[in-house]
């Protein structure tokens, strides 16, 4: 079936698109840390491995630690506002992905109908 695989898809889109707003939520939640450093997830990367993978699972994430920025004198280089826009550029791909996801369902619902 066509659909099962652009659902397997849609699903390892979202799992990652989650797991990327769980690392960016962090940051958020630990900008007073002393010497927490900025994780990230390189979700196009992220997101071609979930795709080739053989098996339809969708592989954990690897966060890794960002570079290059400003870091205060107590070690912490959360900056609040790249964060709250990285936080908005995932809400509106996994958006993106559930209405991707309803559309499908939309269409297998159609066919199912359809036969009726």
């Amino acid at each position: 079936m066509g659909n099962g695989s652009i659902l397997s898809q849609l699903e390892s889109y979202l799992s990652l698109t989650n797991q990327r707003e769980t690392v960016i939520a962090s940051n958020m939640a630990n900008v007073d840390t002393p010497g927490y450093r900025t994780k990230d997830v390189d979700f196009q990367h992220e997101l071609a491995r979930a795709m080739a993978a053989s098996d339809g699972s969708t592989p954990r994430a690897a966060v890794r630690n960002v570079s290059g920025l400003l870091e205060r004198p107590d070690g912490n280089n959360v900056d609040i506002d790249r964060e709250a826009m990285k936080l908005s550029e995932v809400q509106l791909q996994y958006q993106m992905g559930t209405q991707l996801m309803k559309g499908e369902f939309h269409q297998l619902l159609t066919a199912i109908n359809e036969d009726q």
